[in-house]
């Protein structure tokens, strides 16, 4: 039995740094998007209005034109670095990063997204909303890659014994059986083990695939 638990914790280990190596890496590539890229772009849109007050009316406009698109293309950059940051979710919580993901999914036009909160919503440890929120972003990548779906559904349910998430695509879906040692799945059930979560993962052939995430509240933080 000990040795089982020092496996257990062993690989529990194995699994977290991993993310903290993933979370680094996004952090970095955030930095570098809303530091650098950003940084560039604003500059840009300096030099834009600073042409635009010398040239012919007729040409301004046009110009005017260029600078929406850069602005536009600031604010996405800005947006994504948002998403990339997991201290983002520390400072805004897991329903604000939820929000900020399906607004850029409905932005880029990838499907129509709709998140419904029931419940007072209540504290989480933030070290679990980095992996809750890991999940979930695991589930959209699978929509958006694969799932060729036009809608995205996601409830948050909030009560003072636990948080219940259900996630639903409209999309192609998948025959269970052909899938389970896919390594999507898989993380997304070892990730829900960590923090003590249950999570179910169903799907079948034309039929969209639903996961519905059970995270236990009461007398855990």
């Amino acid at each position: 039995m000990d040795k089982h638990k020092a496996e257990q914790r062993y690989e529990d280990e194995i699994f977290r740094s991993k993310i903290e190596i993933q979370e680094q890496a996004l952090k970095n590539v955030s930095w570098e998007l809303h530091d650098n890229i950003g940084q560039l772009l604003s500059t840009a849109v300096m030099q834009i209005n600073i042409m635009s007050t010398s040239i012919e009316d007729k040409t301004a406009e046009s110009l005017q034109d260029v600078r929406k698109l850069v602005g536009d293309s600031l604010q996405e950059i800005r947006s994504l670095s948002k998403t990339l940051n997991h201290e983002v979710i520390q400072n805004v919580g897991l329903e604000k990063s939820i929000q900020v993901e399906l607004k850029r999914f409905e932005k880029l036009n990838f499907l129509t997204p709709s998140l419904t909160v029931t419940g007072e919503e209540v504290y989480i440890n933030p070290k679990d909303e980095i992996i809750l929120y890991r999940i979930i972003q695991e589930f959209f990548s699978n929509t958006i890659k694969h799932a060729e779906a036009s809608k995205l559904d996601v409830t948050l349910d909030f009560n003072p014994e636990q948080l219940h998430i259900t996630i639903q695509d409209d999309g192609v879906g998948f025959d269970m059986k052909s899938v389970q040692a896919n390594s999507g799945l898989l993380n997304m059930k070892s990730r829900a083990s960590l923090v003590n979560a249950d999570l179910e993962y169903t799907s079948s052939p034309n039929k969209g695939v639903l996961l519905t995430l059970s995270y236990p509240i009461h007398n855990k933080n």
